[in-house]
């Protein structure tokens, strides 16, 4: 995201530079997350207090969630496509086809397509999920959708999640975090309208 000499935003916190308060949060984040203390999460140790009450809904949304797993993490690459979230994007798009969703629609996403070979509950969601980023509403009809497959704790799931996300993007994308591993960004902005 950045050139190799633009000095970093927010250089990542080294375990040693963490205080009191930030230590029981790296704790925390060491035990599930793929990236360590990288990407976002180094944002939220920069407000410790609030990073522990993030990370422990970030907990809820990915591993307690109602939202069945393939369209939780269908909506997290919404978001991130949305977002152009790389750090999201890299982490999450393994963990959707491991939960199952197709390849063709997660790569139809990713360079900014509807993706084509969507099930009923994923075209769903992708409305759903799309429809809140980009207009800030859902609409009726997609409501009504949404309405006929998902209970009431699941609807308000898949927005935390999405809203979860968004925040995550914006986190990273203020820092210019770079890809995980030093990778190539996977994402291409999209064309601005």
């Amino acid at each position: 995201m950045h050139p190799a000499d633009k000095v970093q935003r927010f250089p990542l916190l080294s375990l040693e530079q963490l205080d009191d308060q930030q230590r029981p949060l790296a704790a925390e984040i060491l035990k599930v997350a793929s990236i360590g203390t990288s990407g976002p999460f180094n944002m939220l140790l920069r407000s410790p207090v609030m990073g522990l009450r993030m990370f422990a809904m970030l907990d809820y949304l990915r591993f307690n969630t109602s939202v069945p797993r393939r369209l939780n993490e269908f909506a997290i690459l919404i978001q991130a496509r949305v977002w152009t979230s790389q750090v999201a994007w890299t982490v999450h798009y393994p963990l959707a086809l491991k939960a199952g969703l197709s390849q063709a629609v997660a790569d139809d996403l990713k360079v900014g397509k509807r993706p084509a070979s969507m099930q009923s509950d994923e075209a769903t969601v992708y409305e759903f999920c799309l429809e809140l980023a980009t207009d800030h509403v859902v609409s009726d009809a997609t409501f009504k959708k949404a309405r006929e497959l998902f209970s009431d704790q699941q609807i308000v799931d898949l927005i935390m999640v999405s809203g979860a996300y968004i925040t995550l993007a914006m986190l990273s994308n203020t820092a210019e975090d770079a890809t995980p591993g030093g990778n190539a960004a996977p994402l291409q902005p999209l064309p601005t309208q």
